[in-house]
């Protein structure tokens, strides 16, 4: 019994050491980063990691539920398909064509109203909400410089970095994006309770607009600064100005980094299901309209999906951009697979959402289950009756 006394002991003194060290060396969001990640057995976010933190509602208007096909879900996934939904675990797959649901599968319990994680998705919602801001007048243009929200921003090429500059991922900032590494800064932007701050403290010390490199800290400070042009939460812009007119059908969650007035975690982490982020897929495929309203300049939607730089043919303004199988198309994509991928020659939007994507080469901006998703959505189309 005094063994066991004078072990709990101990053990009760380094653990409070070891906690009072993460907030000498500024470490302490790990704290955090244990209790709603690694404990849980992840080593990065996970799908629904939106219940562990606090969000804030994206509000919903009155639903417009999507057309369903005459011949829906007659056409059975490919045997290449069903395998490869097994292997990354997808949990939702669908496929509109000509404006309507033609197939949907979901797995693991998941159905078509269940939220999970958008991940990366959420950095083409950030442009679009940029670009309405643009339309009402409440930021200048793409050159507006992001000094004029945030004159502290730090570094030797602060004053030059743009708004566009940000959304093209050309921003010069000193981030890195190694999801799997708890002493990163992507790690400590999504676990610390001061993202502000955090984003603020970074410095741009390369030259911008000069070249594509992805940096999730860029569309953060972009989400900054949207908030402060429209005196707004992102939340609630993206609501007024998104959610509510195209019709979804279920409140979406956007991670905050505390309760209650935090801010968004922008470069990620809105929850919702597929039906809805399909949505954002249709507005630009329609160039920014929707049932006849233009909610987003159809100019500013073709610059989305047209290449910045000639290196880098793969990016545009928040969107990812590619040509396979003679096709053009443009999609939105998130760190575990998800995906809305849209393909304007045949009215073609394409989700998936799951819990694991396929292999990314060094070689290849992009991942290989995304040729097979399109693949494999091709030919269920040729046995369309």
């Amino acid at each position: 019994m005094k063994f066991l006394l004078k072990f709990f002991k101990w053990f009760a003194i380094v653990l409070a050491s070891i906690i009072l060290l993460m907030y000498i060396f500024n470490v302490d969001y790990l704290l955090r980063a244990v209790k709603t990640i690694y404990f849980k057995g992840y080593t990065t976010a996970f799908l629904e990691d939106y219940k562990e933190f606090p969000n804030r509602k994206i509000k919903k208007g009155i639903a417009q539920p999507w057309a369903i096909a005459r011949d829906y879900n007659t056409v059975p996934a490919t045997e290449t398909l069903q395998k490869t939904h097994k292997e990354l675990q997808t949990i939702a797959f669908l496929i509109i064509k000509n404006d309507s649901i033609w197939h949907e599968s979901y797995f693991d319990g998941f159905n078509k109203n269940s939220k999970t994680n958008s991940f990366s998705m959420a950095k083409s919602v950030v442009t679009m909400a940029m670009g309405k801001a643009i339309m009402e007048g409440k930021i200048k243009s793409l050159d507006q410089k992001v000094t004029d929200f945030f004159p502290e921003l730090k570094g030797n090429y602060a004053k030059d970095v743009t708004l566009g500059d940000l959304s093209s991922m050309a921003s010069g900032l000193s981030w890195d994006e190694k999801y799997y590494s708890p002493f990163s800064i992507v790690t400590r932007a999504y676990f610390d309770d001061d993202l502000k701050n955090v984003i603020i403290g970074l410095e741009i010390n390369e030259k911008p607009g000069q070249s594509f490199k992805y940096l999730s800290g860029a569309t953060q400070l972009l989400a900054m600064c949207i908030e402060k042009a429209t005196g707004e939460f992102l939340s609630d812009y993206v609501s007024k100005h998104f959610w509510k007119p195209m019709g979804a059908e279920n409140e979406a969650l956007w991670q905050l980094d505390e309760a209650p007035n935090g801010i968004e975690k922008a470069y990620c982490c809105i929850g919702s299901n597929a039906r809805d982020f399909a949505r954002f897929g249709k507005l630009y495929l329609n160039n920014g309209k929707w049932n006849g309203t233009q909610l987003l300049d159809s100019a500013f939607v073709k610059k989305c999906v047209t290449p910045r730089f000639e290196n880098s043919p793969e990016y545009g303004y928040g969107w990812w951009m590619h040509n396979f199988l003679g096709k053009d198309l443009y999609y939105m994509r998130g760190h575990l697979g998800q995906f809305v991928i849209v393909i304007p020659e045949d009215e073609l939007i394409i989700v998936r959402l799951g819990h694991l994507k396929g292999v990314q080469t060094s070689y290849d901006p992009h991942s290989e289950d995304l040729y097979l998703y399109i693949e494999e959505t091709y030919e269920m189309l040729k046995m369309k009756k």
